[in-house]
């Protein structure tokens, strides 16, 4: 059964990190702890805690450079982990997730390639904080072909977004504009194909 595939990874070595006010005190910690585990760790700011910052000038270059594959994995962290899952989810290529318990750390990672784990400065204390960091750093894509089947129909919605849509043999796209815009509206399963 081809779903039934599992990869033990290699852990990623080259992590970056980014956080605003809300998750400075947390990423210096965690960047020290992953530097003392033998891990080289990206720093994407802030570099100083500043009430003034804002969570997308830190969280948008370390996605990128995720996507990229500048760097392996990512750790993004606010005040409350939504704002940096929401940036970081706007770069193409990147799947990032705020997690707050052991399950999804590793789950997001081997169903759903989860590259970047958000986290929440004010709400997750360190010791969870880093219990969730190194199972997600621990986890790898489990490769199964229901996961990969999904993942592809989420590149093509990310190529159709960006405009670079090229019809596949699994989506349908509905050609009736929705009433607020003039763009055809989100993919549509096609329940006849499965294969990209």
């Amino acid at each position: 059964m081809s779903d039934s595939i599992i990869i033990i990874p290699q852990q990623p070595k080259l992590i970056g990190i980014a956080a605003n006010h809300g998750g400075f005190e947390l990423k210096e910690l965690l960047t020290a702890k992953l530097r003392g585990t033998d891990h080289t760790v990206v720093d994407f700011g802030d570099r100083t805690e500043m009430p003034s910052d804002d969570y997308p000038d830190f969280v948008i270059p370390l996605a990128r450079a995720v996507a990229s594959g500048e760097v392996q994995r990512g750790i993004a962290i606010c005040g409350s982990g939504v704002g940096a899952a929401v940036a970081a989810n706007k770069v193409d290529g990147v799947r990032a997730c705020l997690i707050e318990e052991s399950w999804s750390a590793h789950q997001g990672v081997e169903d759903d390639d989860l590259n970047i784990i958000c986290l929440g400065g004010l709400v997750t204390g360190p010791a969870l904080a880093w219990e969730l960091i190194q199972i997600f750093l621990a986890a790898g894509f489990s490769g199964a072909e229901r996961h990969r089947r999904r993942l592809s129909k989420i590149v093509a919605l990310e190529q159709y977004e960006a405009g670079h849509f090229s019809a596949s043999d699994s989506v349908v796209i509905d050609e009736k504009p929705s009433k607020s815009s003039t763009k055809p509206s989100l993919l549509t399963p096609n329940p006849e194909k499965t294969t990209l």
